[in-house]
């Protein structure tokens, strides 16, 4: 079992920054591949970005590529999303979520951080 607990969130103006992080515990979190995911209202969830357990592999969605950079630090069991260039329409839950290698969907989630970008 691995518990993530997401914070950073906050309300900023369009063009700002926020950085999230998520700490995990519970297993071996070099285990894990780690990814964000957001939730706008009346949305479903969307992908934002993965990082394999090095850090070596990411990946981002077209929505944020160029304006989000996802890193971990293992030894801090700990995986970041700075976000820069903020828009209106990055308004969500951010959610962190972790899977093994193996497995085919993100197994464990946080319970989520609210971001809010003002126009």
């Amino acid at each position: 079992q691995v518990q993530l607990v997401e914070s950073g969130g906050g309300v900023v103006q369009a063009g700002g920054s926020l950085r999230l992080s998520c700490a995990a515990s519970g297993r071996t979190f070099s285990n894990y591949r780690m990814a964000w995911f957001r939730q706008a209202p009346g949305k479903e969830r969307e992908f934002v970005s993965g990082i394999n357990w090095s850090g070596g592999s990411t990946s981002y969605a077209d929505s944020v590529k160029g304006r989000f950079t996802i890193s971990r630090q293992n030894a801090e069991n700990t995986v970041y999303l700075q976000m820069n260039s903020l828009k209106p329409e990055d308004t969500a839950v951010y959610y962190c979520a972790a899977k093994r290698v193996t497995s085919v969907k993100y197994e464990y989630w946080g319970q989520g951080t609210q971001v809010t970008v003002s126009s």
